[in-house]
């Protein structure tokens, strides 16, 4: 029996991953608890389990006293000598408590304690698990859709995927099996809830973690990466081996390597781009497809005017914008696209404006001027009258 005990704990050990030494003191928590039960009291009563082989001692102790004050936990001594009479006060008396005498109710009292301990148990490993492996991708099969929100089998727990966090093309069949990007673990009542995310940037540099060898032998490295969940995602890559081509690395064979990435995302476009300490560069290469012809650049505001040829414009903002919206998150800068004419034209009549203010500028100057000098004439004709008034009253 005991043999069989000890073999059944070993058991779960290996199937579910909760050591021996846990089930064990699982099993002497629930064994009080039974005795409790039976007797009313846990006071004083220790339980020995022999891991080896599983024989169970249980046993409940009295200190010997010359007056006993408490009958649970002394006994006198004029009353233990009658047994033994080397004891002496202080001692310990133990008495064992045959399992037989705990009881149908006590036994399936001990038996909820042990499933309840072993469910925490596994609960807590599953947690501990989980919490290790937050910002990784894991597979798993859709086991049901309920309200927007798709349940994910994941193996050892289920997993939530929230409407927010699920892409409109995506198709969440049921028994179908794909990969998830693990955002967020929490503990709950019934087990640990794992909360998933198929939008979330992370996913997309996961999987090209998962197929691109250099990425994970750190020869090359993601600097930067933008991403609207089923559309489009822009992703920076660099590398300090000169002898590796990072954007090369990353489409891999005939663009095997990046093809399995828009397949896992069913479709999504993926623009790789090779990451560069230099704004005007990054900017440049992150406005791809389009060409850029020339980037303006303010520091202060990190704000930036692009350049493009006219027939281009279109390309360059994208639809509804996007083109230039991704661009701007994988760079870190505000941009704004010009066309050439666009440009240009504006410098020639910010040119033509600054002309027309200097003209303007010196008309009013020479106005000023004229009436300047008419002031000084009028004033000087009036000092000629003056004085020609007293040499007439001189000479009369």
């Amino acid at each position: 029996m005991n043999k069989e005990f000890i073999q059944a704990l070993e058991d779960l050990e290996r199937d579910k991953g909760i050591s021996k030494k846990l089930l064990l003191e699982s099993i002497e928590v629930a064994l009080l608890a039974a005795y409790k039960k039976n007797k009313g009291t846990t006071q004083n009563v220790y339980i020995d389990i022999d891991n080896e082989t599983g024989e169970i001692e249980i046993t409940y102790r009295k200190t010997v006293v010359e007056t006993v004050e408490d009958h649970e936990s002394e006994i006198a001594l004029e009353e233990v000598l009658q047994y033994d009479p080397d004891y002496v006060v202080g001692d310990v008396v133990e008495y064992p408590e045959p399992l037989e005498n705990f009881g149908r109710i006590a036994a399936q009292t001990a038996k909820q304690v042990v499933v309840q301990r072993l469910r925490e148990a596994e609960r807590g490993m599953i947690f501990d698990e989980y919490t290790g492996r937050q910002s990784e991708i894991i597979n798993g099969n859709i086991q049901r859709v309920s309200n927007d929100t798709v349940f994910v089998n994941l193996g050892r727990t289920e997993g939530i995927l929230a409407r927010p966090e699920q892409v409109r093309d995506d198709k969440y069949v049921v028994n179908s099996r794909m990969k998830f990007y693990i955002m967020d673990v929490r503990k709950s009542m019934k087990g640990p809830q794992v909360f998933l995310s198929r939008s979330h940037p992370g996913l997309v540099k996961r999987l090209f973690e998962l197929e691109v060898p250099e990425i994970q032998d750190g020869l090359v490295e993601i600097k930067s990466l933008a991403r609207e969940a089923g559309s489009r995602t822009k992703i920076a890559v660099s590398t300090n081996d000169d002898s590796i081509d990072p954007i090369g690395a990353c489409v891999g064979n005939r663009g095997i390597r990046v093809q399995s990435v828009v397949d896992e995302l069913f479709g999504e476009k993926i623009d790789i781009i090779t990451w560069s300490e230099e704004p005007e560069e990054n900017i440049s290469s992150a406005l791809s497809p389009s060409k850029v012809e020339k980037v303006i650049l303010d520091e202060e505001e990190k704000s930036a005017i692009a350049i493009v040829p006219d027939y281009q414009l279109s390309l360059a903002i994208g639809k509804e914008g996007q083109n230039v919206r991704l661009a701007a998150k994988l760079c870190g800068w505000k941009i704004d696209i010009k066309s050439h004419t666009q440009f240009y034209e504006e410098d020639i009549d910010e040119e033509a404006e600054d002309i027309e203010e200097d003209v303007e500028a010196i008309e009013e100057e020479t106005e000023n001027a004229e009436e300047t000098v008419e002031i000084g004439e009028n004033e000087d004709s009036a000092e000629d009258e003056a004085a020609a008034d007293e040499e007439k009253e001189v000479e009369e």
